[in-house]
């Protein structure tokens, strides 16, 4: 009772021993606690021994990892105590031959994350009695045995270890016997009857004795057998071996039947005495007995199960040969020792712990995304393991401890690039050959706002045709960016710029979601030709990125103006008419077309052609420039009045085009009196001494000084002299002819004015020019008649050559 209470005091006691080991990358507690604790007992504060606030912890995510294990230990998060969770029997989780039963763990703290490694090493407490296997032992001895004999006993087996387990044995009083106490190799102890004298069946045939097993535990518990002694008669030689020892190696996975040690054991005596068969004695656990069997009649020890290494090292049999007398049977005992040797038979294993399956794409270097922790049962370089990541990645393994490495980043992710990893980790052993094994995680990138909005182009040109529709579509400037979700949508901008103090907006607009570029206007090309401004592209992220593109618009001319016949000159809708005398040779200039287009280049480009014409034969016009000429000279079948209508087509698609209505008369030739000794005819071409000018100026050019001199003369001599009567008498032509002037218009360009004047007068017409302040000039063209006096002709040619000079210095 005063054991039972003793024991029962030891195991509500907590041994706590606490000491910590450092090395250059990690440190390892250990508490040392006795078994059969109660549940709820407190080992320690391991708060405080790891140097963790109290108040912290619920913040941190402490968690306990008990590796190979189950759970006996936990962690109070509120005031750090590493308590009991099951009572913990040591005879369970440890092997009775083990000196130490420890338990390793991890504790994981986060934010930040660290590792702390602690051992928890449970004590034996002397909780479990020795008891023999066999409560009662049998022995034969013959009478003639010889003092000092030796006699194998059942041995006492105690689970408990160390100073609990047993410490001796003991044996009832005898004469006869006494106990030789020896100590294995494991330093189990075993207990041998020693025949202290000699038998003599005639006095007692059978002794009975007492063995006693003792353990060392404080109180000592203790187990007893009986031992019942035969004496036989006469059989005085026992079986001998060879060698009282015997050592051999064994492969561990070595096939059943694999022959391991052949046993020879001699007798000296003869006949069934000296026949000998051999067994396992009661010494050879029954375990052992499993795994090797053993020939009774000729000693051969063979493989009889699978031996592993990882199980158990080294194995101990003990052996017996007895005899077969017939009144009593003699035996010989050796020990075999059998060595395991380690074979390369266990896989590597890969534990993956504190995974992190997704992060963001600008996660630093360094952060630490795993805990990889490896083991291999095997021993020597079989156990010894490399660890490598599969593919060439972005990560590295830092080593924690002997077996546990963490896994970082050791370079910048970016998840346009990469937007998941399958990290493959393959762990390979030193044996030969070496066996292999590989786990894989998946790694999750997620988005950050880390790329620009991107346009294909910086510069983009858009043609658009003129007289557009209000509100068609230009283009669409879409953008492309490479993030995801709210970090990809894009909105679509017009950067303001005033033109002429008009912004973009009122011209052109964007659809914001789609980059879709409108036209709010009808654009005419002939006032605007092209626009430069700026489209942004902005996404949603925090904060916003953005860019840009130069969007440059150009109008595209649309043949959208008629031509304008500016010569011959007539008003809206009348008919030109032309006097021309009947004698004019062929090729005569009768009349030239001039018209002007508004649009540009090829849309601009006029050619003449007849719609009407009394006589094909008579005329020609040329499609270029417009000139009617006669084919012929007239005759007197031709009809005194000749139609035509001409129509000057623009090389625009659909072509465009106007048409002049031109009536020509023919008259005899009539000579009007100029002067008293000359007459001058009708069509006189006033040209002609200005083109003797040109030649005349062109020739100059030669001559530097002597031009300078002539081109003085020449304008001199032809300037004309005043005349008083001129005033009035070009005051009376103008006005006598204002009732004939053909028509007026506005012409702001001195070429279509040239242009104009050149053809009227070559038809015999004066041409006047008014110039109007900021509206361009107001152009007279006035008919002349065939009944003009000399003085009329006269005032008409000087009033023409008068707009000629004014023109060409203009």
């Amino acid at each position: 009772m005063t054991l039972q209470c003793t024991a029962q005091g030891k195991r509500q006691m907590s041994v706590f021993v606490f000491w910590m080991m450092w090395s250059s990358a990690w440190a390892v507690i250990r508490y040392s606690i006795p078994e059969e604790m109660k549940e709820g007992s407190v080992v320690a504060n391991l708060a405080a021994d790891l140097g963790i606030n109290v108040g912290s912890l619920a913040e941190r995510e402490v968690k306990l990892d008990i590796l190979n294990s189950k759970k006996y230990l936990d962690v109070n998060k509120d005031t750090g105590e590493l308590y009991i969770v099951e009572k913990i029997d040591r005879e369970n989780i440890c092997s009775m031959k083990s000196s130490s039963c420890l338990l390793k763990m991890d504790v994981i703290v986060e934010n930040p994350e660290r590792i702390f490694n602690f051992e928890v090493e449970i004590l034996d407490i002397n909780d479990n009695a020795p008891r023999f296997r066999r409560e009662t032992m049998h022995l034969d001895i013959s009478e003639s045995t010889a003092a000092g004999e030796r006699f194998s006993l059942t041995n006492a087996v105690d689970p408990d270890v160390g100073s609990n387990s047993i410490k001796t044995y003991y044996l009832s009083d005898s004469e006869n016997f006494k106990l030789d106490i020896q100590t294995g190799s494991d330093g189990s102890k075993y207990a041998n009857l020693v025949l202290k004298k000699a038998l003599d069946r005639e006095e007692e045939a059978v002794h009975n004795l007492i063995l006693t097993a003792v353990d060392g535990g404080v109180p000592a518990r203790s187990g007893t057998a009986s031992i019942i002694v035969r004496v036989l008669d006469v059989n005085d030689n026992a079986p001998q071996f060879e060698q009282h020892v015997y050592s051999v190696n064994v492969s561990e996975n070595s096939p059943i039947g694999t022959p391991v040690l052949k046993l020879n054991a001699t007798d000296l005596d003869e006949g069934p005495n000296a026949e000998i068969v051999y067994s396992f004695t009661l010494y050879t656990s029954e375990k052992i007995q499993e795994m090797f069997s053993l020939n009774a009649n000729t000693g051969e020890i063979k493989v009889k199960s699978v031996i592993d290494y990882e199980e158990i090292k080294t194995l101990e049999m003990h052996i017996q040969a007895h005899d077969k007398g017939t009144m009593i049977q003699l035996s010989g005992q050796c020990t075999v020792m059998v060595f395991v040797t380690d074979v390369n038979d266990n896989h590597p294993s890969i534990t993956i712990t504190s995974l992190k399956n997704t992060v963001k794409e600008n996660v630093p270097v360094g952060t630490v995304i795993a805990h990889i922790a490896i083991h291999d049962r095997d021993s020597g370089n079989n156990g010894v393991i490399d660890i490598n990541i599969e593919e060439q990645l972005p990560f590295a393994l830092n080593k924690s401890s002997d077996n546990e490495f963490a896994l970082i980043i050791s370079e910048p992710l970016d998840r346009e690039k990469v937007s998941e990893y399958d990290i493959t980790f393959i762990v390979t052993d030193r044996g030969i050959p070496p066996l292999s094994d590989n786990e894989t995680i998946t790694l999750e990138l997620l988005d950050i706002n880390d790329n620009a909005p991107q346009f294909p182009k910086s510069f983009c040109t858009i043609p658009v045709l003129e007289n557009n529709a209000p509100g068609s579509l230009l283009s669409s400037l879409s953008a492309f960016d490479p993030d995801l979700h709210e970090n990809q949508y894009l909105v679509y901008f017009i950067i303001e710029k005033e033109i002429v103090n008009t912004s973009m907006s009122m011209l052109f607009s964007i659809n914001p979601e789609n980059g879709d570029l409108y036209a709010l206007k009808t654009f005419d090309y002939e006032r605007e030709k092209e626009f430069l401004f700026h489209i942004e592209a902005r996404d949603s992220g925090v904060p916003p990125l953005s860019s840009n593109v130069t969007v440059h618009i150009i109008i595209m001319d649309q043949n959208d103006n008629t031509p304008v016949i500016v010569s011959p000159w007539r008003s809206h809708g009348s008919v030109v008419e032309e006097v021309i005398p009947r004698s004019i040779d062929k090729g005569h200039l009768v009349a030239k077309v001039i018209a002007i287009d508004g649009d540009s280049v090829h849309n601009s480009r006029i050619s003449y052609q007849f719609l009407q014409v009394t006589d094909a034969t008579l005329f020609s016009l040329d499609q270029y420039n417009g000139e009617i000429r006669t084919m012929r000279m007239f005759s007197y079948r031709d009809a005194r009045h000749q139609r035509m209508v001409v129509m000057a087509k623009d090389n625009g698609d659909p072509a465009l085009s106007a048409t002049v209505t031109i009536k020509i008369s023919t008259v005899e030739q009539a000579i009007k009196p100029y002067s008293d000794t000359m007459e001058v005819p009708l069509e006189y071409d006033i040209f002609s001494d200005l083109n003797l000018y040109l030649v005349i100026g062109l020739g100059s050019v030669s001559f530097l000084l002597l031009i300078t001199i002539l081109v003085t003369i020449v304008l001199k001599c032809q300037k004309p002299k005043p005349i008083k009567a001129a005033p009035p008498c070009r005051s009376s032509v103008i006005s006598q002819r204002n009732s004939t002037i053909g028509d007026s218009t506005l012409i702001s360009s001195d070429a279509y004015w040239y242009s104009l004047f050149l053809a009227e007068t070559r038809k015999g017409k004066v041409v006047v020019r008014q110039p109007i302040p900021k509206a361009g000039y107001i152009i007279s063209s006035i008919p002349r008649s065939t009944g003009l006096t000399e003085t009329s002709e006269s005032a008409a040619s000087t009033l023409q050559a008068s707009t000629t000079t004014s023109s060409s210095s203009t």
